[in-house]
């Protein structure tokens, strides 16, 4: 009953995050945080001056949005004005408010103001084939330092800030799947400058709470470290960025009058991060789209460049639209072609009510063309094709495995497929399904008859008995899960109780 409760709660939070974009929910917490620091100045937490911070505020978001939008034009593409508003809240926590009272320190905003004007540069300048490489408020914040007009401070590390900096962090670490790293982070660099500081002779309390309260580690892993733009496309390969990034972060160095900073730190995992993932912009043109069901669209289109990605990993396109519906305008779908394909596939789901992105996608002609922004995920098959595999598929859940069982590698793997839909006239990529040869079982909702080369599962629930009877060596196999939030939690669950004991898992959710 508990596991029940705790599923169902799981289910509501996936569900009311899912409203949001990742970069709408950065940004409303961004907001949130800095209307907070307002409040702590006025209650005489914070000493900066109320004038002072808005002021420093506005100049942050204004410069920000003012110049993303003047780089955008030059270089001829469509401005992001979340990601811009987001680097100018990140900018804001960065530099100190300026200095009004008794008199204007002008050194110190036109270091501000380049620190602005250089991060919406670095998106534009700092980028490979299209691709920026470096984290826009870091690389501001970092050259800006070189004028010796201002220098970052990251004030956002003040302990009266915690009480909303740690749900912040937790919210948009949880969301965007990234506590792993975030902690992998936060581990080592505690570690290291508590150690650090214990041989200068302080208390282990005061060494410990020291980096937790005054230094910014949190606000720097859950906001800039894992920025997914900058990030490598694994998950193994970004816990090890952290742990890198880490240790650049916490250890004190010197080198040619260039001293150890959080910006330094996050601009080199960068780097690294570009080298290990997708090296130049994606761009995409549209071939053509085709129905896969009544309620699902593929899209066709033909790469510029080939696109490394591995069956069962995600993309990110941008897809711009007049009339938003606030769900914003860059949106992940799993991609259904095999990587040797000459063109990349992506099967959506395209029911009522459909999002402002997705008309936008709907709306493509043959010709068009889409930008991607990045390829990753976890969700892809053991590198060891003698290991057994029961993909799990929802509804829209299909997509990734399309993909998996299209590549050639999955004729020589056993995989049993167990497809839940709402009726045979919902079995997305029949064709795909029965040329694996892959062992396909199906659930519909509905109990029509699928296929012939299904086996009929009925239209019973599926729990863990239920799963045994259908997979008798379910214990022995490696468990993928897809769909929805609330389907992926149950079949998790029911996975868990037939004995899986390695269970992945994919969720879509708000798009």
């Amino acid at each position: 009953m508990i596991a029940l409760k705790a599923i169902a709660l799981k289910a509501r939070v996936d569900a009311w995050l899912g409203r949001f974009t990742m970069y709408r929910l950065i940004l409303w917490v961004l907001a949130v945080l800095a209307a907070y620091s307002m409040v702590l100045n006025a209650l005489g937490w914070l000493s900066f001056g109320l004038p002072e911070m808005i002021v420093h505020l506005v100049l942050c978001l204004g410069l920000t949005y003012a110049s993303n939008r003047l780089f955008a034009m030059l270089f001829k593409v469509r401005p992001h004005s979340e990601s811009s508003l987001i680097t100018g809240l990140l900018l804001y926590f960065l530099f100190w408010p300026t200095e009004l009272i008794p008199s204007v320190q002008i050194p110190d905003l036109a270091g501000v103001a380049v620190a602005c004007v250089l991060a919406s540069a670095s998106k534009y300048v700092l980028a490979f084939r299209g691709r920026h490489i470096f984290n826009p408020a870091a690389a501001g914040a970092f050259i800006a330092g070189f004028t010796g007009l201002n220098i970052a401070t990251w004030w956002a590390a003040t302990p009266a800030m915690l009480w909303l900096v740690v749900p912040g962090v937790l919210l948009v670490l949880y969301r965007t799947l990234k506590v792993l790293m975030a902690c992998a982070f936060l581990v080592v660099a505690v570690t290291v400058v508590c150690a650090v500081l214990l041989r200068g002779g302080m208390t282990f309390g005061s060494a410990l709470w020291q980096p937790i309260a005054q230094q910014p580690l949190l606000f720097f892993a859950g906001f800039m470290l894992t920025e997914p733009l900058t990030l490598p496309p694994r998950r193994w390969q970004q816990v090890a960025l952290a742990v890198v990034v880490a240790l650049l972060f916490a250890v004190p160095y010197n080198v040619g009058g260039v001293a150890n900073s959080p910006q330094l730190a996050l601009l080199i995992g960068n780097l690294l991060a570009f080298l290990m993932g997708q090296r130049s912009g994606i761009v995409l043109t549209f071939k053509g789209a085709r129905p896969l069901t009544p309620f699902t669209t593929e899209f066709r289109f033909e790469p510029r460049r080939p696109v490394r990605f591995l069956p069962g990993q995600f993309m990110e396109l941008d897809l711009p639209h007049l009339r938003s519906d606030g769900k914003g305008r860059r949106r992940v779908f799993s991609m259904t072609s095999a990587p040797d394909s000459p063109e990349l596939t992506f099967g959506v789901g395209t029911a009522e009510p459909v999002s402002a992105a997705k008309r936008a996608l709907l709306a493509l002609e043959p010709g068009d063309c889409v930008h991607g922004t990045t390829v990753g995920g976890d969700f892809v098959l053991p590198r060891d094709a003698g290991k057994p595999v029961l993909l799990i598929a929802a509804g829209i859940g299909i997509t990734p495995f399309l993909s998996q069982l299209g590549s050639g590698a999955a004729a020589r793997r056993d995989i049993v497929v167990l497809y839940l839909a709402p009726s045979a006239a919902e079995l997305a990529g029949s064709e795909v399904l029965e040329a694996s040869g892959a062992r396909v079982i199906a659930r519909l909702s509905d109990g029509s008859p699928p296929p012939s080369f299904m086996h009929d599962a009925g239209r019973g629930r599926i729990d863990g008995n239920s799963l045994r009877e259908l997979v008798p060596d379910v214990a022995k196999r490696e468990v993928y899960v897809s769909g929805s939030p609330a389907n992926v939690d149950a079949l998790r669950s029911a996975a868990r109780h037939a004995g899986a004991r390695r269970i992945h898992v994919d969720a879509f959710a708000g798009y």
